[in-house]
């Protein structure tokens, strides 16, 4: 049965003006099982105003409120986290423990956001000269927006708009028109967590949508997530707008294995960082750098049986570690690297291209792959893949591995692991990433921390969710006062009027 996807304005299910459409595909089975409306740039023009009218409002809400509906919101998310999970693998195909992980790690954002009363603190110095005081506040940006990806529909957004609305801002969510559904039902529970009109909204679009949003003048930041390219482009475009952007971009995660690692720790590390949610994920584990030949055999030797054991198939089968991909477009795009691959000469120890399911022959499914003796120049180490595909770079040393992971453009995690604290410490203070992990193979910051790499993976000043999160949504204003000396007394006050003699 077909479902239609339309916009989400002042609480309330709003159709817009434009009659272009876009296609919502089962990426099991690769058929079209509905549609979302694609909003025109008047569409998000109105969403804008509409969101601008409730800021005032909003901005002079006491922090504690806003508090308070954000305890509602996260209460509401864990009672409705399988219909959610279940909404979400439909559409994106990742399995269901994936999908309940996700939504997991974006409520820890909205209980993050609970606390913004003690975060909206600001400073206070007392004579700073004679009888000279001066403080510190962080007041709202005004009317903020959020582009976000397909890979994570649920936990990117809410990794955005609960700190923005705890901060005092109103925000226009532009969702991936590839799975929007689940954006759609937590901004309808955002609604039923007590949030005022207009001071969250959806609209769905393409790149016009986008390219509105960056260009009207009433958007004053925006927060992106996605590839390298697009965020650039988003960067560029925004800023040149005076608008703040914060866009975390591509990555290409690199764990180094040293010669003193515990090889089945390495191993489980592997299998969940680099096949979990399809290896669709900028903190994906695509690069496995072991340090010396005999690291480099045994890592292979206890990988490559566990990726082919591992159970491809729809996230309908509770049993599913691999779901397929997002889309043909995507599945194209990885079949492509792995012909790159063989063709440059890298080994393809394990080949998950040929999987076939039944009643699901035409779905986007790709099985673990494996490949050995990637070199640096090879088009499967330098790009993002964004599929189940790992690469084995043999590393002749610990300092070959760390010259390896600084030269690479993308600079969003790394990992290692070894039993040595004197190599981990190191490789922590040296390496050029912003999330490192010390046999921690995704490095994702918890909530109250803040998300986002280094070079290519960030463009902005401002990583996302923690106190940086509360930074990028604010602007901080000082004030300095000086008062006359010398209390007034007596007649020279009238309390009964409320005003000066």
């Amino acid at each position: 049965m077909m479902y239609e996807i339309k916009h989400f304005v002042e609480n309330a299910s709003w159709a817009g003006t434009s009659t272009r459409t876009g296609e919502i595909y089962n990426p099991a089975t690769g058929n079209v099982t509905g549609k979302v409306l694609m909003a025109s740039k008047q569409d998000v023009d109105y969403v804008v105003e509409k969101a601008a009218k409730a800021l005032p409002d909003w901005a002079a809400t006491p922090p504690a409120m806003r508090a308070a509906i954000m305890f509602n919101f996260r209460s509401l998310l864990l009672t409705h986290i399988d219909e959610l999970a279940e909404m979400l693998s439909a559409e994106h195909g990742k399995t269901i423990p994936d999908a309940k992980g996700e939504i997991a790690r974006g409520i820890e954002v909205v209980e993050f956001a609970c606390g913004i009363p003690q975060l909206l603190k600001g400073e206070y110095s007392e004579t700073v000269a004679s009888n000279v005081d001066s403080f510190s506040v962080r007041q709202p940006v005004g009317v903020v927006a959020g582009i976000t990806p397909f890979n994570f529909p649920a936990m990117v957004p809410l990794w955005m708009y609960p700190v923005a609305l705890a901060c005092g801002n109103v925000f226009v969510l532009k969702p991936s028109e590839k799975d929007p559904s689940v954006a759609l039902r937590i901004a309808q529970l955002l609604a039923e967590a007590g949030l005022p009109e207009g001071v969250f909204n959806l609209v769905n679009g393409d790149k016009e949508a986008v390219d509105a949003l960056l260009d009207n003048p009433t958007v004053g930041a925006v927060s992106f997530v996605g590839s390298t390219p697009i965020g650039h482009y988003i960067y560029s475009r925004g800023t040149a707008n005076g608008k703040r952007v914060q866009a975390l971009c591509g990555a290409k995660n690199h764990l180094v294995v040293m010669p003193d690692a515990d090889m089945a720790q390495v191993t489980d590390a592997l299998i969940g960082s680099a096949f979990g949610s399809a290896g669709e994920r900028c903190m994906a584990i695509s690069v496995a750098v072991p340090v010396g030949e005999e690291t480099a055999d045994r890592l292979i030797e206890a990988l490559a049986p566990r990726i082919r054991a591992l159970k491809v198939a729809p996230c309908t089968n509770l049993d599913s570690e691999l779901g397929p991909v997002i889309s043909k477009q995507s599945y194209d795009k990885i079949h492509n690297l792995i012909e790159q691959g063989i063709d440059a000469g890298a080994k393809l120890l394990v080949d998950g291209r040929n999987v076939k399911l039944p009643g699901y022959e035409s779905g986007y499914f790709i099985g673990g792959c494996l490949f050995d003796n990637v070199t640096t120049d090879m088009s499967i180490y330098r790009e993002e893949i964004f599929g189940p595909v790992l690469s084995v770079v043999r590393a002749g040393s610990y300092d070959d591995a760390l010259k390896m992971i600084n030269d690479h453009e993308y600079g969003n995690g790394a990992a290692i692991f070894t039993r040595d604290g004197d190599a981990a410490r190191d490789f922590w203070a040296r390496v050029r990433i912003g999330m490192v992990g010390v046999n921690v193979p995704i490095p994702v910051p918890v909530a109250y921390h803040s998300f986002g790499g280094w070079k290519r993976s960030l463009f902005g000043d401002h990583h996302i969710h923690g106190m940086e999160g509360v930074r990028f949504y604010t602007r901080l204003k000082t004030m300095t006062m000086r008062w006359p000396s010398g209390i007034r007394v007596g007649a020279e006050f009238n309390f009964t009027s409320g005003k000066e003699a």
